[in-house]
């Protein structure tokens, strides 16, 4: 796993959260545990982070910030079928 933006970190972790890591290293043949950290924190933002919180969402409305606007005199009327 290399990708461009690596930040190394010192962590302490309890025995547990080490069992869990290593069993999450064995399922997905992984090769070290940062790649079992980075997979859980995948997965926690997948299902756990609101849609508004994802870094991908944040890009968008940073996007759309800049995009021309259009004024609506009547909403309904422009957007109903």
């Amino acid at each position: 796993m290399c990708d461009v933006n690596v930040v190394k970190a010192l962590v302490e972790i309890d025995e547990r959260t080490n069992r869990v890591l290593n069993i999450i290293k064995a399922k997905y043949r992984l090769k070290y545990k940062s790649q079992a950290i980075n997979l859980m924190a995948h997965h926690f933002e997948e299902h756990i982070l609101e849609p508004e919180l994802r870094p991908e969402s944040i890009e968008s409305l940073k996007t759309s910030k800049s995009e021309k606007t259009v004024k609506v005199s009547d909403f309904t009327k422009r957007y109903s079928e």
